[in-house]
């Protein structure tokens, strides 16, 4: 049954890995100016590889690296400043492809980076994110490595920001964004800005891409459980659906794959490879029986009035709250992942105190959910 479990969930987590598509992002500014460590802030530790990935288009030398459901596109061999006509063109060559494919294959956005602390900018600068825009690429300005004390920016950034502002440019928000990426232990100087990154690449993303940026970026949680919150709520609809069927439920059949595909889905939100994730979920929904059943209707016996397992109707109302109290605690399991409450990757997982916190959480949403449905809630 484990065995079983495992196949059927890798063909859902790959198939919404395939849904969610991925967001491509490119990058420009001089060599220096921390992109690699803004990347690695926002889209998690050593994102940013030393890889030169694929070429976006034959002899081009704009490359593609794809980590997850992020693409990050970089120049190689040619330098901002210098360059600028050949990444342009290069630029034009693949944006005029990419518009011909699917939109998780087109390049989204861009983001232009500059040192904070450079006092100047110029307009061979200002020319090249006129040409990005002309491509019709939105494009974010950030001041990277920008201190800050007691709340107020180095006013040479603040200077250079204000410099930038006045010429009008093209660029999300109309100004740049400052920010410090990495918390340097020697002058004690904290992260800070990177939020405000994300939300002005969020305004301009491409709304078919917003969830496979919400997977890549590693900061913003509340907007993953958002995400994760909309699909359970999805998953408990389809599943009402589903009993709705004059098809009659045998040991919940039609329920498993809604609820594997929602499972899958949370898994991708919070970025919890395949494997993890599937030891996860099998610990969570095995009962420690003899048989090792899965225990989809372990689960259900919990639920009132779901009645006979073996050809019997389950009600509408009853696979709902089934699903929507599953999705929660799934939920709950992988926030606690990403915040290490089950030890490093590659460690022991404790399977019977995930069991046990899975089943806790099952039962106190599931009595919520009745609780809230008596309500009108």
């Amino acid at each position: 049954m484990a065995d079983w479990f495992k196949d059927s969930f890798r063909q859902e987590f790959d198939k919404q890995s395939a849904v969610m598509g991925r967001f491509n992002l490119a990058i420009f500014g001089k060599t220096g100016v921390g992109k690699s460590t803004l990347i690695n802030a926002i889209f998690g530790e050593e994102v940013a590889r030393t890889g030169i990935g694929e070429p976006v288009t034959r002899g081009s030398h704009l490359y593609l690296d794809k980590v997850g459901h992020l693409g990050l596109i970089d120049t190689q061999g040619l330098e901002i400043g210098k360059d600028d006509k050949e990444i342009i063109s290069d630029l034009n060559k693949a944006v005029s492809q990419m518009r011909r494919m699917e939109l998780h294959e087109q390049i989204h956005l861009a983001w232009y980076c500059i040192r904070g602390m450079d006092r100047r900018f110029e307009e061979t600068e200002a020319e090249f994110i006129r040409r990005l825009d002309d491509l019709g690429l939105p494009v974010v300005v950030v001041l990277t490595q920008v201190p800050m004390r007691e709340g107020h920016y180095h006013p040479d950034a603040v200077m250079l920001a204000e410099q930038i502002a006045a010429k009008r440019l093209p660029i999300v928000g109309g100004r740049p964004f400052l920010a410090y990426a990495k918390y340097d232990p020697f002058t004690g100087q904290r992260p800070h800005g990177l939020q405000e990154v994300l939300d002005a690449t969020f305004r301009v993303a491409p709304v078919g891409v917003e969830g496979a940026l919400i997977a890549a970026q590693e900061i913003d949680l509340a907007r993953k459980a958002k995400e994760a919150q909309k699909h359970i709520t999805v998953a408990a609809t389809s599943a009402a659906a589903a009993a709705a069927s004059p098809i009659p439920f045998s040991d919940a059949a039609m329920l498993i794959p809604i609820q594997l595909a929602m499972m899958a889905r949370i898994s991708q939100i919070y970025k919890i490879k395949f494997d993890r994730a599937a030891l996860l979920a099998v610990a969570s929904t095995t009962a420690a029986t003899s048989a090792g059943r899965a225990t989809f209707t372990g689960l259900l016996k919990m639920v009132p009035g779901a009645g006979t397992l073996a050809g019997g109707m389950i009600g509408a109302g009853v696979a709902s709250s089934f699903t929507y109290a599953m999705g929660q605690a799934w939920l709950v399991v992988c926030q606690r992942v990403v915040k290490g409450g089950f030890g490093a990757v590659g460690s022991v997982i404790d399977n019977e105190q995930l069991r046990d916190m899975f089943t806790d959480e099952f039962r106190k949403r599931l009595k919520l959910r009745r609780s809230e449905t008596k309500t009108g809630g």
